[in-house]
Parts: C-alpha cells; structure tokens; sequence
C-alpha cells in the first residue's frame, strides 16, 4: 500500500490523472475502471486536458464503470451514463462500443448482472481501477451488511448513502433506492487500485478503511488485502495519518 497525500485538489487531481496517462502511453488498450461521484470529476477535467493536448489517446482503451442506478433513464442528468458523458467520453477519442456501463433500466435486472459480470470476465483483469469511498467505507455501491457479493449484483444503498448523493438531486426522494453494481470480486481482480479520497469529513471512515479491522462492515477495509493499493488524499482526508511531504508516499501498517 502507498499512501500519497497532496497539499491541495489540484495537484491530487493533476497526479492521479498523470496515473491514467503513464498507464495508456504503456498499454495503449488498457482496461479501465471507472467512478463517478464529486471524487473523479476534477481527475476527469484533467484526462479530458491531456488528451486535447494530444498528450494521451483512449482510442485503443476499455473502459468499465463500477455502477448505475436503477430506475434513472441514460439521459437524465444525474444517471451516470449522462455523468460520465459530461465530464469525460465527449472530451476523448474513447469508442463508444468500448464504454460498458450497467443498464440500470434493464428489463430483467439480474439478467443484466449476469451480461456485465460476462463483459468483465471477457474483458480479463482491469488494468486500474479508480475508487472513491463512501462514508460508511462502501466502495462502488458494495455497501456495508454481514455478508458482500463478489460479482455484479442489484445493491440497495444504505441511507447514509442516498442522504449524501442528495446533493445532486432536487430532494433526497429523487435519490434512486437501488443500483447495479461491479461486485468486490471485479474490482479486487484489478492489478491496480487507485483510490482517491478528499475532504475531512471523509478522515475517519480512511483512516479506519485502511488501518482498521479488515470487516464486511466497513467493505473498503478489504482494501489492505490488495497487492498494488495507491491511495490518493488531501490534507483534509489525511487528517488521521502522519504528515509526510505534500506528494510523498508513507507506509501504513509497515506496508509501502
């Protein structure tokens, strides 16, 4: 695990998207996981930046997302696939048969689970998978519970989670009950776990996700188990931890 903690978003968001480019001039068809949330929209104005820059090209990438509500239509603004064309697959060169994302409005729902865990084994390991962390340490929509599901699967999102995606919507009633989502089982396959995490309300469920007891309770803490981890922060979300040099990795639990 390396911790990297960043003086401000700018430079956070400057870093993990100079990640994505490393990885796409290496390994031009890349598979790619993806977030959506307030997390990754300034790492996706960066990747849009580079790419007009002609610095980084997505032509030969996949890309999967970790989820979509159920019930939103794909063009209404706040589905994630309306997201992720707002702040990032108009601005790259990304085909858009290479741009899987659930169905949430699917017939057969489970169904629909069943065809994405499909492309995503076809597909192979993901070569980065970008994360944020919820603030009861769900990742994706994996939320908290007594058991987790390795493969994608219909989530019922906690009300801690509705409550805090509210925000983008005109009243906590619009916020949908449920999603689709990658089950734990895709994400832990990736080689590489990018995870991004900003502001200090966000301090405590970090510090105990990355330090604390490995607990379905707090699915984020399964994180530790992962072999290559590169934890992305600001200062506020750093507060717990130690205070390196802005940009430095430090260990965690003696791990690097």
């Amino acid at each position: 695990m390396k911790i990297h903690v960043f003086a401000n978003e700018e430079e956070l968001h400057e870093a993990a998207a100079q990640t994505i480019v490393r990885l796409l001039r290496r390994k031009p068809d890349a598979v790619l996981g993806l977030a959506t949330g307030g997390t990754p929209v300034g790492i996706y104005a960066k990747l849009a930046a580079a790419f007009r820059r002609g610095e980084v090209s997505f032509a030969r990438a996949t890309t999967f997302n970790l989820d979509e509500y159920v019930g939103l239509p794909p063009d209404h603004p706040e589905s994630y696939r309306s997201y992720m064309e707002r702040h990032l697959f108009r601005h790259i060169d990304l085909p858009q048969e290479r741009a899987h994302i659930p169905d949430g409005n699917a017939a057969d729902l489970e169904r629909e689970c069943e065809r994405y865990e499909r492309l995503l084994q076809e597909a192979g390991r993901i070569d980065l998978m970008l994360l944020g962390l919820g603030h009861n340490g769900h990742i994706g929509f994996n939320e908290p519970g007594r058991q987790l599901h390795s493969r994608t699967h219909v989530a019922v999102l906690h009300p801690k989670t509705r409550e805090a995606n509210a925000r983008f919507f005109r009243s906590p009633e619009e916020v949908p009950a449920r999603a689709v989502t990658m089950g734990l089982g895709g994400i832990f396959k990736a080689v590489t776990i990018l995870l991004v995490v900003k502001g200090a309300d966000k301090a405590d469920i970090v510090h105990r996700a990355l330090t604390g007891p490995l607990t379905t309770e707090c699915p984020a803490s399964l994180l530790q188990l992962h072999p290559d981890l590169v934890v992305m922060l600001d200062e506020g979300a750093a507060a717990r931890f130690g205070r390196p040099a802005p940009g430095e990795a430090q260990p965690v639990n003696g791990l690097r």
